[in-house]
């Protein structure tokens, strides 16, 4: 049984996941074997879960004693999985599994190891594509098991009869963890039940699993690949058009909700959520996990987190102010985008504010409109309009920062001085114009 590709580990440290079952010694044996061969150094962890009481103790000794017996340096895990699994409300399936993950980024966070080597074989994929088809997993779910980040299984090649072998053909002794064999584990019944009645029913049915699951991976990059590149991104905002297809739709809302930190507390009921997005009006949102908000816009779609509005005033004077995300200038020197108006135009008493129900603006040239009108005429989204910087007095607007001036304002032959009124989002760190 040949590892070739372990010659792109060559001067690499690997930690292998040593459970003190078949396969994981099988893995132990076989790259303690070839270490020499392919240049790379070893270590050994284990993960004792504290589920099966004196019989979980046992086989991390026995881990203890075999990697003594070897000379492989061994980090020992112990935890309470039955506990955390109480409190995290999840099943003890998945909160050991999300254990095992934590102990291997410790190893990779700490330097102890460059890569971890997990014992996945070839039927543990078939399992897991099994398992999440019968969950309803989409397209993307159907990835089963891989390699990334720090992880790497040499097995995923091999089946089980063919490491069975291996064990064999080396008198290589393990531990047989009992638990295997409780159907009330849903893999443990897909594995002894579902998968031989499946093989009998269709010869290959595995392998015909696993070529599914391949195709889909493949399928699955392809329309991540377009989404992606229907995304429009800035510092936690995304956006895409709300007329994609439904393939595409989904996978730029998860895609979006990815790129803004949300990675695992999503649902396809959030999914289902946006997705309502596209058949309801501009400025229609859904709340999402994380305080990241949906917001219809237009023909587009915009995940954000969100914002609460500036509430306060602010004297109308020179200066640098900050409002928000967004820094406002007022002053006598012309500025690149700069709005500019006559500085003895503004009646005494205005303020510097955000939105307020009622206002009403008389844009340059134009005629007295509500200000909420005039801001969706210009198509300013409702999120970005409340948040703009004003010049006001009362309920009458005499300037938007980076949008335009009131015509009460405008230089005309009595202008005796310009005051310019500039924009800054410091989320972009650009001037801004809307």
């Amino acid at each position: 049984m040949h590892l070739l590709h372990l010659i792109n580990y060559f001067g690499k440290r690997i930690c292998i996941s040593v459970s003190g079952g078949m396969d994981s010694v099988c893995l132990l044996h076989l790259l303690v074997a070839s270490a020499e061969q392919f240049g790379y150094t070893l270590s050994a962890l284990t993960c004792e879960h504290g589920i099966r009481g004196e019989n979980s103790i046992r086989d991390m000794k026995f881990v203890q004693t075999l990697c003594k017996e070897w000379n492989i340096p061994l980090f020992c895990f112990q935890t309470d999985i039955p506990s955390r699994a109480k409190k995290s409300g999840r099943s003890i399936e998945e909160e050991g599994r999300v254990w095992r993950y934590e102990c291997y980024s410790k190893i990779i966070d700490n330097n102890q190891a460059d890569f971890i080597a997990t014992a996945h074989h070839k039927d543990d994929e078939i399992e897991t594509v099994l398992f999440r088809l019968a969950r309803g997993t989409s397209l993307g779910g159907l990835t089963a098991i891989t390699e990334h980040d720090a992880i790497i299984r040499p097995f995923l090649h091999l089946s089980r009869k063919e490491i069975a072998a291996y064990a064999t053909q080396n008198k290589l002794s393990y531990v047989t963890d009992e638990s295997n064999f409780d159907e009330a584990y849903t893999r443990n019944a897909l594995r002894l039940n579902v998968l031989p009645a499946l093989e009998r029913a269709v010869n290959g049915a595995g392998e015909h699993l696993l070529a599914f699951a391949r195709r889909a991976k493949t399928d699955d990059d392809y329309l991540n690949d377009l989404a992606e590149n229907a995304l429009r991104l800035r510092k936690d905002e995304a956006h895409f058009p709300a007329d994609l297809p439904a393939p595409l739709f989904s996978r730029a809302c998860i895609l979006a909700l990815k790129t803004l930190g949300v990675v695992c507390n999503y649902t396809s009921k959030n999914i289902e959520e946006v997705t309502k997005l596209k058949r309801l009006q501009s400025g229609k949102r859904v709340n999402l996990p994380q305080g990241i908000q949906a917001v219809r816009e237009g023909n587009e779609i915009a995940i954000l987190k969100q914002t609460l509005p500036f509430m306060q005033e602010l004297p109308f004077q020179t200066g640098t102010f900050t409002i928000g995300t967004k820094t406002i200038c007022v002053g006598f020197k012309e500025t690149q985008h700069a709005l500019y108006a006559d500085a003895d135009a503004f009646p005494n008493g205005c303020v510097i504010r955000t939105r307020r129900e009622g206002d009403v603006f008389t844009p340059f040239h134009g005629h007295k409109k509500p200000l909420k009108k005039y801001l969706t005429d210009k198509k300013i989204p409702a999120r970005i309009g409340n948040n703009l910087p004003l010049i006001a007095k009362e309920n009458e607007i005499f300037a938007i920062f980076g949008v335009e001036i009131s015509d009460f304002v405008k230089i005309g032959d009595q202008t005796k001085e310009k005051i310019y009124l500039s924009l800054t989002d410091e989320e972009t760190d650009d001037e801004q114009r809307y």
